[in-house]
């Protein structure tokens, strides 16, 4: 009897076993549907050059991405170069007449606008153009009315026409004596009162010279002030002299930091002595654009059908190749591109973009690293 309980019990046992495997097999069969979802990034299932990464956690790795436009310019060379200003953009304002000199109004240095007083200088010329001015005036009005008033007499018949004819043109004269002398003053900026002229810029620019003290005195031949044009300098570069005939007038021009311009000469002869060529661009003024500065000229031309520019940002290197990530749908694509170099905070790309496609910005590093683990 005994024995059959033992059986009876370890038959029981094993029952229950079973039943218990059974219930569990059936529960891990009917898990949730929340448990069987697709991770956020799926590279195993992706094609080759493709990363799937949903656009929630895209957003949370920091991607942003900005479009690739159409290139017209790539670099094409840098040449060293030297910042000077252009040969008509210096101009020299000179002392009209001579004089001792009253006031100074700028120093060397000071930028000025077009007619902005420079000095006011005492001259004795003046003071005697002045004077004539105020004779010429009071001839003047005599003559007029002697014409006018022989001219009534003439029409009257009492005296003969050519008499009226010659105080006409007397009062003619008259006036273009006074006309004459009003101009003169009126170009120096004088003052036939006081018998002083103003020197004023004849430019817009910077003072570069100033020759010039209150007392001391100048004459009429003398230049007190020279000013350099505000904004225009020009950029004299040294050629290769395989790029001769390669750089024309009119390519694109930059100096960092991203001051641009355009070439405006090109040399047609060689320099032995360092086998370049004279080259000429202008830029505008900006910061660290000094005359005498050295620097060095980037010259860029015509790119090839099909190139694009994109952020600099957008372009990395991984495994010894320079890619760029293309959102896909989906996901990113990992491009081969070939780079035609950097314009500004621009980079060039000959080749493996479109027009048009968005390009990863930022959040580069953490799909490289993912491009990598697969």
């Amino acid at each position: 009897m005994l024995n059959r309980s033992f059986i009876l019990a370890g038959v029981a046992v094993i029952a229950l076993t079973l039943a218990g495997l059974w219930w569990l097999t059936t529960r891990a069969g009917t898990a949730p549907p929340a448990a069987q979802s697709s991770p956020p990034v799926d590279s195993a299932s992706a094609a080759p050059g493709h990363l799937r990464v949903e656009a929630r956690p895209a957003a949370q790795l920091g991607i942003r991405l900005a479009p690739a436009v159409a290139a017209s310019e790539a670099p094409f060379a840098i040449v060293p170069a030297l910042i000077q200003p252009p040969a008509n953009a210096r101009v020299a304002v000179a002392a009209t007449f001579p004089g001792v000199v009253m006031r100074t109004l700028v120093v060397e240095g000071d930028t000025v606008r077009r007619g902005q007083p420079l000095a006011v200088i005492s001259s004795r010329e003046v003071l005697m153009m002045g004077a004539d001015l105020t004779r010429a005036n009071a001839r003047l009005g005599v003559a007029r009315s002697n014409a006018a008033r022989l001219s009534q007499l003439s029409r009257e018949g009492i005296i003969a026409g050519a008499r009226a004819d010659e105080a006409s043109a007397i009062a003619v004269e008259t006036s273009a004596d006074v006309s004459e002398k009003a101009r003169i003053l009126h170009m120096v900026n004088g003052h036939g009162a006081s018998g002083s002229y103003t020197l004023t810029a004849p430019i817009a620019g910077r003072i570069t010279t100033a020759r010039i003290q209150t007392g001391n005195s100048v004459d009429g031949t003398s230049a007190p002030y020279v000013i350099d044009a505000a904004n225009r300098y020009e950029v004299l570069g040294q050629l290769p002299e395989r790029l001769v005939g390669l750089v024309h007038p009119g390519m694109l021009v930059r100096i960092d930091p991203d001051i641009q311009g355009r070439v405006t000469a090109v040399g047609s002869t060689i320099d032995p002595a360092t086998r370049s060529a004279s080259v000429k661009a202008e830029i505008a003024a900006g910061p660290g654009i000094v005359a005498g500065r050295a620097t060095n000229l980037l010259i860029s031309g015509p790119t090839p059908a099909g190139a694009v520019s994109v952020p600099a940002a957008a372009v990395a290197t991984m495994n010894g190749r320079t890619v760029v990530f293309v959102a896909t749908k989906g996901g990113f694509a990992v491009r081969d591109v070939k780079s035609g170099g950097a314009n500004g905070s621009q980079a060039i790309l000959l080749s493996g973009v479109k027009t048009g496609e968005q390009v990863v910005i930022a959040g580069t590093s953490a799909l490289k690293a993912l491009a990598l683990s697969r």
